[in-house]
């Protein structure tokens, strides 16, 4: 009897594909989370929270000036107040000289640093993405295709990135942010992350087959096993597919081994976060709660 296949675990619905619902509207301050920002009476008489962002994009300047105390606030470090002082007893350096001064103005070309340690000034932010097929995990696409930067373009004044990548026929969880401690916890192999992907084959696969996936076996650059591996939908050309490594087209390359196909590959978990109530090719921001998860999830 092998471990990782196991019918009546908790975790089989995450094998299930989830049909695409649209979520309930909640309300969050200013902030949309969906991704297109709501029409208000407002929005239709000035501009719209999208064109003011654009706005703000196109202007924003290296040169542009901020307090120190708003500059460290930013980073996600503290708040302003906390942020005083750190000023006050000497903590923060500008350039190399520490600076005591609390209404100290500073631009983005500055070099902060706290207790020694370089900030980023820019806020974080995590957003999560049910990736839509045909689009590319990049920044930008020297063919011309559309990609997960563009679907976000005007979602914050930030400048996120993808956590790790999906090739550009797979659907799923996909997180982009500014955060790069988390990206490397996420990305680097020896964190190892649970991920849980939903894999429609072109035949069905045999019992055996699945057996050899639980057992593994050796790829071109290693030895591959998954954690678990169990049909999904009560279908045997569909394959739920729970493994830890973050090497390129896994997925697809273990079912190739074996003489199959993956015509649809979906990521349905990651980092302890799923796309339930996502619509595909729409994204929102994390809540609070869900950033702890993702950083405290093993």
């Amino acid at each position: 009897m092998r471990k990782t296949r196991n019918s009546n675990s908790k975790d089989k619905r995450n094998f299930s594909r989830t049909k695409d619902s649209k979520p309930k509207a909640k309300s969050n301050g200013n902030r949309n989370l969906v991704g297109d920002a709501p029409k208000t009476e407002d929005s239709e008489k000035k501009y719209s929270k999208k064109k003011q962002l654009e706005f703000k994009l196109r202007n924003m300047s290296l040169e542009e000036e901020m307090r120190l105390n708003k500059y460290i606030a930013n980073s996600g470090i503290c708040s302003r107040r906390e942020a005083d002082k750190m000023i006050a007893d000497g903590r923060i350096s500008v350039n190399g000289n520490i600076c005591s001064e609390v209404g100290t103005k500073v631009s983005y070309r500055d070099n902060v640093c706290v207790d020694g340690k370089e900030i980023n000034p820019e806020k974080k932010v995590y957003i999560i993405m049910n990736k839509p097929k045909n689009c590319v995990t990049s920044a930008d696409d020297n063919l011309g295709r559309t990609t997960v930067m563009d679907i976000i373009s005007t979602a914050c004044p930030q400048r996120v990135f993808p956590v790790g990548r999906l090739d550009r026929m797979t659907t799923g969880v996909l997180l982009l942010t500014n955060d790069g401690d988390l990206t490397k916890k996420l990305t680097h192999p020896k964190y190892d992350k649970k991920k849980i992907y939903h894999a429609v084959l072109d035949k069905n696969i045999t019992e055996a087959e699945l057996e050899k996936i639980a057992i593994g076996f050796e790829l071109e650059d290693g030895f591959i096993k998954s954690d678990r591996v169990e049909y999904a939908n009560g279908k045997h050309n569909e394959v739920g597919i729970e493994i830890h490594s973050g090497k390129n087209r896994i997925v697809r390359r273990i079912f190739k081994h074996l003489g199959y196909e993956v015509v649809k590959l979906d990521r349905v978990f990651f980092g302890g976060l799923t796309k339930k109530g996502l619509p595909r090719g729409k994204f929102r921001f994390l809540t609070d709660t869900e950033v702890k998860i993702l950083k405290n999830f093993k």
